[in-house]
C-alpha cells in the first residue's frame, strides 16, 4: 500500500522524516525527541507511529493544554517524564505601564534570531504576562541574544513548567455537513458565509492552514488542519466522521470562542 495516497504531495518529506525517526527508534533502541510539531504534524506521526506497536510516542509541549507539542519517540517499554521533552518556560519582563506585546511580535523576535519555527512552542498571553516554551538545547541561544520586541525593551526571566500561564483557549465544537473538504467549502460552512466570499478572502492571502497561507481556494483540508480567516478566529477540523447518504461529508469542528 503507498502511504503517501493518505496525505498531501507537500507532506511527503515530513511523512519520510517521521519514518525515520521510527526506523532509527526500532534499529538503535533509543528514543527520538522531535522539535515542536503543530496539531496537522502530529495527526500525521499518531498515524504513521501507530498505537500497537515496538515503538510508542508521547507528546507533550509544556502544558497539558498545549497546541505546538514535541514528540518523544520510544521502545514500548520506556516510561518517560517531563524532563525528558528538555522544554524551558520563559516569561517576558517588560514595562507593560508604557507599552504592550502582541503575539505576531513576539513571534517575528524569535524568528528574526535565526530560529527555525519548530525551535519554539506556544506563546502565552494574558492580561499583561507574556510567556513562550522553548526547546532547552537553544534556551542560552534566546536569553543571550532576545533583548527587543517591537519597540520594548525586554529581558527573560526563566520559569518552572508548572507557572505557565492558564489561557482561556475555548473551543466550541460543532457538526456540520459539506458537499466537499475543499477550503472554500469548509469556511463557507463553518462561518455561515457564501462560497464566493470565502473564496474572496482565499485569493486576497487572508486565510491560513496550519500557519501558512493558502491562495487555492480547492485546497483540500484534512483531519487535524488548524484554519484561520483574519477577522473570523480560528477552527480546527476535529475529526472527519465520513459520508452521508446524500454522499456529503460530517465533520467535526472546534471553533475558537
Amino acid at each position: 500500500m503507498n502511504i503517501y495516497q493518505h496525505f498531501r504531495p507537500e507532506e511527503r518529506d515530513f511523512i519520510d522524516q517521521v519514518l525515520h525517526w521510527k526506523d532509527f527508534v526500532e534499529s538503535s533502541y533509543t528514543s527520538k525527541l522531535t522539535d515542536f510539531l503543530d496539531p496537522r504534524e502530529q495527526h500525521i506521526l499518531k498515524t504513521l507511529i501507530g498505537e500497537n506497536g515496538s515503538t510508542k510516542y508521547q507528546l507533550f509541549g509544556g502544558s497539558s493544554e498545549g497546541e505546538r507539542k514535541r514528540a518523544l519517540i520510544m521502545p514500548d517499554y520506556f516510561i518517560p517524564n517531563e524532563n525528558d521533552f528538555q522544554i524551558t518556560l520563559f516569561e517576558i519582563v517588560y514595562p507593560a505601564k508604557f507599552v504592550s506585546i502582541e503575539h505576531p511580535q513576539v513571534l517575528g523576535s524569535l524568528m528574526s534570531l535565526g530560529l527555525k519555527r519548530g525551535k519554539f512552542g506556544d506563546i502565552l498571553m494574558k492580561d499583561e504576562r507574556v510567556q513562550f516554551f522553548t526547546s532547552t538545547e537553544i534556551s542560552d541561544y534566546i536569553k543571550s541574544n532576545l533583548e527587543s520586541i517591537g519597540r520594548a525593551s525586554i529581558r527573560l526571566k526563566e520559569a518552572g513548567l508548572h507557572e505557565a500561564i492558564t489561557v482561556d483557549d475555548l473551543w466550541m465544537e460543532q457538526e456540520l455537513t459539506v458537499s466537499s473538504l475543499r477550503l472554500d467549502t469548509i469556511i463557507s460552512g463553518i462561518h455561515h458565509i457564501s462560497r464566493q466570499k470565502s473564496q474572496a478572502y482565499i485569493q486576497q492571502g487572508l486565510v491560513k492552514v496550519n500557519w501558512t497561507s493558502i491562495e487555492n481556494h480547492s485546497f483540500e483540508c484534512r483531519e487535524g488542519d488548524l484554519l484561520s480567516v483574519r477577522g473570523y478566529g480560528r477552527v480546527k477540523i476535529l475529526s472527519i466522521e465520513g459520508r452521508t447518504k446524500k454522499d456529503k461529508w460530517r465533520i467535526i469542528a472546534g471553533k475558537q470562542k
